[in-house]
């Protein structure tokens, strides 16, 4: 056994939510150490960049001592151990959740039997949150005021102020 549990926390985190931060605060009070693993994703366009949600991220949780950010594309088992991790953390919103990470549960620990995958519920509030949802409501003008952490929704604005006008 590890002397240290060290947790994982994978996403895309495009963006940061309060859903996020509360899985990744109450892992953090449940293990040593979380990383939030950065997927790279060549294949989607984000609406910020890597280098942008690593330095969200990391703005956010300065100060807390366990919690560390990195990056990580390929498989998530590799990152796993790279970090050494015996832990991957996946949050489930909702039933409709539970399927696919139960199929991806199962591959990783088909790929890696010492990683256990271990899923948590966000607070009652955050049930609803995500990041799709954030830049889909943002994007038509809706509020996402105490969704996200308020870092976030002011780069959401300057996103939104730095596109082209729509021509007409």
């Amino acid at each position: 056994m590890p002397s240290e549990i060290v947790a994982i926390y994978p996403g895309s985190f495009d963006p940061l939510t309060n859903g996020h931060i509360d899985i990744i605060q109450r892992g953090s009070r449940l293990f040593d150490r979380i990383v939030v693993g950065v997927l790279i994703n060549l294949e989607k366009a984000p609406l910020f960049t890597v280098p942008e949600r690593v330095a969200i991220a990391r703005d956010v949780f300065t100060g807390w001592h366990n919690v560390d950010v990195d990056t990580f594309d390929g498989l998530l088992v590799d990152f796993a151990h790279k970090k050494h991790a015996s832990v991957i953390v996946r949050g489930l919103r909702a039933v409709s959740d539970f399927e696919f990470e139960l199929q991806m549960a199962l591959m990783n620990r088909h790929l890696s039997a010492d990683l256990e995958t271990v899923f948590m519920m966000p607070a009652e509030q955050y049930t609803y949150i995500s990041s799709r949802l954030i830049k889909e409501v943002f994007a038509l003008g809706g509020r996402v005021h105490g969704l996200v952490p308020d870092m976030v929704e002011e780069r959401l604005r300057d996103k939104r102020a730095a596109e082209p006008a729509p021509s007409t």
